[in-house]
């Protein structure tokens, strides 16, 4: 049986690489060519677009988009496979024998998305969404944001009706695919990756705020593991007193709050050491609580191909089994693109979008080639509960071959303070990312 198991495991590697090599080819040429896009509306919350309904007759579409009396139609998918490896010393094998559990090195499917959307040919802008994602870790099928999306310029701004991200925080607003780093800083963990309901979307030019506000309930999603709230609010607001696409330069100073009921008036609160072959590093264990009140604040600044960010926020908790616990964590990072580009920033819901490829390695340049810094910390020890804390720093090295093809190298060094214990871990980890 365990033959057979390797005879498999390896059928389905060779299968996978053969799957990806055939993928890049079919869709780099393509996306390099039409990466030019004459006129663009937003396509869902997290900084994708769509050309424009109103263009599509005077402008060639590209290859993946396709026109129809009602609606257009743009198809797209994603996939990240990855690596990491660790090393520990001696106290920090100890702890993962308290946890439970052991870190090994892996190679794995982090995600495979499909993706389609368009824009409705209505005299209001509407556009929709639809996503779906196998997810490696618990080897499950997912929706993930599916909704449409109104233009309310009577309203300064727009509606997202369906599954989105709640958003709070501008790392975890953006796209997964977008960032920096491979994974959004641990702190944010505690804040589920989607919901359902409604968000209101807005942006005032002259007075250079931007916003978002929404409320979610479980009613869809009431048994999916992302759903750890019966209901939450959500708002988070900016002001930009720097923002200007010309010079490539924006300040952003943002305020992030949030209130929930947790599901069953019972939370846990975990965490991964941003690493998502790795075991919970650090871990409340489920408490009651009839709410839940998050409060952050975050600040970014781009110039040109120079990106530094910060965020924190506190999450309180009414338990009085757990003496009302207060966690807290954030994060402090920079990046610099060495070959010039800068990443764009949206004010339609307020995030930093993709790097632009100006000339990918398949039509002789070098693409984009990009170095970040971060340093993480999450603390959840509160109140009367001792989950732990752990902080990283994680230097980190992306080349963007092309608009649809990335290569993400990153090592990292941490501490996890837990169980009167203070033990290192090194982190290496990679990943191969696809987007169409």
């Amino acid at each position: 049986m365990k033959a057979k198991r390797i005879i498999a495991n390896c059928s389905f590697l060779s299968q996978l690489r053969v799957g990806l090599i055939v993928f890049i080819m079919l869709i780099l040429p393509c996306r390099s060519l039409c990466q030019e896009l004459p006129k663009t509306v937003p396509d869902g919350t997290e900084g994708d677009v769509l050309q424009a309904a109103d263009t599509t007759k005077a402008e060639k579409l590209p290859w993946n988009m396709f026109d129809t009396s009602f609606t257009t139609i743009k198809l797209g998918a994603g996939f990240l496979y990855e690596y990491a490896g660790y090393t520990q010393n001696a106290t920090g094998k100890r702890q993962m024998d308290s946890i439970g559990s052991e870190l090994k090195y892996d190679f794995d499917v982090r995600d495979f998305r499909v993706l389609i959307g368009g824009q409705l040919k209505t005299k209001r802008t509407i556009t929709w969404k639809a996503g779906f994602m196998y997810d490696g870790d618990a080897k499950e099928w997912y929706v993930r944001e599916s909704g449409v999306m109104i233009a309310t310029p009577e309203i300064w701004g727009s509606i997202f009706i369906g599954r989105t991200k709640e958003g709070y925080s501008l790392s975890k607003v953006m796209n997964g695919y977008s960032g920096e780093s491979l994974e959004r800083h641990m702190a944010i963990d505690a804040i589920p990756i989607l919901g359902d309901g409604i968000k209101w979307l807005g942006y005032l030019p002259k007075q250079r705020i931007v916003w978002n506000m929404g409320i979610f309930a479980d009613w869809l999603s009431h048994n999916q593991g992302f759903s750890t709230y019966s209901w939450q609010f959500i708002t988070r607001a900016a002001w930009l007193p720097i923002h200007s696409e010309e010079k490539q330069t924006t300040l952003h100073i943002g305020g992030n709050f949030r209130i929930g009921q947790p599901e069953d008036n019972m939370i846990r609160l975990k965490s991964r050491p941003e690493s998502n072959t790795a075991p919970i590093f650090i871990d409340t264990g489920t408490f009651s609580s009839n709410q839940g009140t998050f409060v952050g604040w975050e600040i970014y600044y781009n110039k040109g191909p120079w990106l530094f960010g910060t965020e924190y926020g506190w999450q309180m908790f009414n338990s009085k089994e757990k003496n009302d616990p207060v966690f807290h964590g954030g994060e402090v990072m920079m990046s610099y693109i060495f070959t010039g580009a800068s990443r764009p920033y949206t004010t339609t819901s307020g995030i930093y979008t993709f790097i632009p490829v100006k000339k990918s390695v398949f039509q002789g340049g070098l693409g984009e080639i990009e170095a970040a810094l971060r340093y993480s910390t999450n603390e959840l020890n509160g109140g009367l509960i001792e989950g732990g804390r752990f902080w990283r720093i994680t230097p980190t090295f992306n080349w963007y071959l092309s608009a649809n093809l990335r290569f993400e190298f990153a090592y990292g060094y941490g501490i996890l303070d837990r169980y009167s214990l203070k033990g290192a871990t090194q982190f290496f980890q990679s990943r191969i990312q696809i987007l169409l």
